[in-house]
Formats: C-alpha cells, structure tokens, sequence
C-alpha cells in the first residue's frame, strides 16, 4: 500500500527536438540564398593584393562602372539599368543624409579609362561620401 500512496511528480522538460530542426532549416535557407543577395552588374574588376573591408551593419552604396562608361547603382528595383552620374549623385547623397556611415564603393571594369574612375569618385565625395573605396579582386 505504501507505494500506491507515492504520487509521481509531473517533470517540467521542454521538446528542444522541433526548434533545432527549424533552426536546420533556417541555416539552409541561408545557405542557399546568401550568395544571391549579392547581385549588381558584372564588372571585370582588376585584380591586386587587398584585404577585405570589415562588414558592417549597413550595405555598401556601389557604383559600378562598365566597360562602355555607363554607370550603375546597386539601389532600388531598376539595379540593372544604367543611370547618368547627376542621378546617382543625387541619390547617394539622399541616402548619406539619412545614414551618413554609409560606405560608398566604386566598382569599375579594368578596361575604363582612369579619368572616368576619377571623376566617378570625385562626383560620390561631392554627394557627401567622406571616402570612396575601391573593390578589386583578390590576386590569385
């Protein structure tokens, strides 16, 4: 009788089974869509030996200059359609108004001609850009 008089208490444990199985499934997602986030014209970038810029909270502004010397903004839908640099200049300085530590970065085709990358980085530092970067690809 004495056993039948123990009462069992209730355990208070918690399934932790379903959260890591969505958690698995969150780190494929991510997987698979974190290289398709990065999406801008293609620019065949010179190479030189370079480091990578610490990533920060905020997305880079990246102007992207073709072959052809026609310019691109890596914001908003129309990412793919060229612009005239007073157009981007105009936008980039509305962003850096509002997030003013906003990066600002020149891609440019190792084909275009010096001066243009030039006037690229000096129409950004006229929009507000304290700096304009440069991105290359790393040496092989």
């Amino acid at each position: 009788m004495g056993a039948r008089n123990k009462k069992r208490k209730p355990m208070a444990e918690i399934n932790v089974v379903p959260y890591i199985d969505v958690m698995l499934v969150l780190l494929v997602v991510f997987m698979i869509t974190a290289p398709l986030l990065m999406q801008g014209v293609k620019v065949d970038l010179p190479q030189a030996p370079s480091t990578p810029l610490d990533s920060k909270e905020d997305e880079p502004l990246i102007v992207s200059i073709k072959q052809d010397g026609s310019y691109y903004l890596n914001l908003g839908r129309d990412q793919d359609v060229a612009k005239p640099m007073s157009q981007i200049q105009d936008t980039v300085s509305k962003v850096l108004r509002e997030k003013p530590a906003t990066q600002v970065l020149v891609w440019g085709d190792h084909r275009v001609p010096y001066g243009e990358v030039v006037q690229a980085m000096t129409s950004l530092q006229a929009a507000g850009a304290p700096s304009v970067g440069l991105v290359t690809e790393p040496q092989q």
